[in-house]
């Protein structure tokens, strides 16, 4: 997008399990109107939809009066996402979304440009382009929550690989004795690593008779008990809930060392609910990466906290209008 027209609005959409988000930003990345809706997920596929398109009707409506001409749509979803035909081949957090036809719709709705993408790798976009104004060239973009997603800089352009499919990190083979991932697969570094693994172990071994806190912090209902859990219960002192994040920290950092080996970036961002952690996820991590990553690889990387929040993911969606249409 020119310097003249970075003030003409972008609509992103960012499309998870629990909620649909929207924001409509200035080509600076600078969000004047939001709406958060949440997902019918039990619904299907078609009431997803009729939600989605109604989010961003009202977005448009609270926010573009009186501004510039609405320059287009982005949306970005977790999962197998077919960028060149706007379909959502796959997402695990939509039951029985497979092959939709999103794009369409929205364009059909609202006859804008749209276009979509897996919502990592636009978080890592969003991150590179608003959040550090385009000042490396080779950036890793992790999000560790109840999975793992991730996205590429290389060389000052967004890696997508073929049909969009590219930074589906979470499934790389950490551990072939692993424990049982979504995906099918064993040991991967979601499964090793997530807060959905962290939980797993947490209550794994509570049910084997350990002696810990972290129960009594979900009123004894261990179906409760989330990544959240077990931090609190770690900053209130408890020696297994340290044990467990200091276990997701190595296989976090395993991975991350094996990314630090393929791409040799400049940084590494870590974003979502489980990066919240802060020093108690990311310290440990980074010194397994020290250890692990072939020496004269790990000098020039820094790993440190995603800089743009929570609207990683929306502002990704936004970049991701202005590389395509801008």
């Amino acid at each position: 997008m020119s310097a003249d027209r970075k003030d003409e609005l972008v609509l992103g959409v960012d499309i998870g399990g629990t909620k649909i988000a929207t924001a409509l930003a200035t080509g600076r990345g600078e969000i004047l109107a939001r709406e958060y809706s949440p997902t019918p997920v039990e619904a299907g596929p078609e009431a997803i939809t009729n939600s989605i398109l109604g989010v961003i009707d009202k977005t448009i409506s609270s926010g573009q009066a009186g501004s510039p001409r609405l320059a287009g749509i982005g949306i970005a979803v977790a999962g197998l996402i077919d960028s060149g035909t706007g379909r959502v081949v796959f997402t695990p957090n939509l039951p029985g979304w497979v092959d939709v036809p999103l794009k369409a719709a929205v364009e059909q709705r609202f006859g804008l440009p749209t276009c979509m993408g897996n919502d990592a790798t636009l978080a890592a976009l969003g991150e590179w382009r608003f959040g550090l104004d385009r000042k490396v060239a080779n950036l890793i973009y992790i999000t560790v929550s109840t999975g793992i997603g991730g996205g590429i800089i290389a060389g000052g352009k967004l890696y997508s690989g073929a049909r969009g499919f590219a930074g589906e990190v979470g499934h790389m083979t950490i551990d072939v004795n692993g424990p049982r991932c979504n995906c099918g697969n064993n040991g991967c570094w979601e499964a090793m690593a997530s807060g959905t693994a962290l939980a797993r172990d947490a209550i794994e071994r509570i049910e084997q008779g350990a002696d810990t806190s972290i129960a009594d912090l979900c009123g004894g209902d261990l179906s409760k008990i989330d990544a959240r859990i077990v931090f609190l219960a770690a900053r209130q002192g408890d020696e297994l809930a340290g044990q467990l994040i200091s276990r997701l920290a190595y296989y976090f950092g395993v991975g991350l060392a094996n990314l630090v080996n393929i791409f040799t970036p400049e940084l590494v961002l870590v974003g979502g609910g489980v990066a919240k952690m802060g020093d108690l996820l990311l310290g440990p991590a980074a010194e397994v990466v020290r250890k692990r990553a072939y020496v004269s690889m790990t000098g020039a990387v820094d790993i440190r906290p995603a800089l743009l929040g929570d609207d990683s993911g929306v502002l990704g969606a936004v970049a991701f209008v202005l590389e395509q249409f801008g």
